[in-house]
């Protein structure tokens, strides 16, 4: 029993000591690069409807057409606060999209 046992010590100091140099000879694990598109802000001004649609969060074709018609109809936007004015665009949507909207 006494042989065993040391049989068994034995095996498990030889397994460690190599698991640990195997280990220590593998290369670094190097971090993963990703790639995080920026999008510059959307000139409420000049975009038409199909970037609307794509850039803008609760925007979908109905509105983003609103959008441009608004501003064919009284021209270029004064102020990003003057969205509310579009009809179906409410406080929660103007506030959603508000940090990726400019006029210039």
């Amino acid at each position: 029993m006494i042989k065993s046992f040391f049989s068994a010590a034995i095996f498990a100091l030889v397994a460690s000591v190599s698991i640990s140099s195997y280990a220590a000879k593998a290369e670094p694990v190097q971090p993963v690069k990703v790639a995080v598109a920026q999008t510059g802000a959307i000139n409420l001004n000049t975009a038409d409807a199909e970037t609307l649609t794509r850039e803008l969060k609760g925007i979908g074709a109905t509105k983003a057409k609103a959008i441009v018609a608004y501003r064919e109809t009284n021209g270029p936007f004064g102020s990003i606060d003057e969205l509310l004015e579009v009809k179906g665009i409410g406080a929660a949507t103007l506030e959603k999209n508000r940090a990726k909207l400019s006029l210039n």
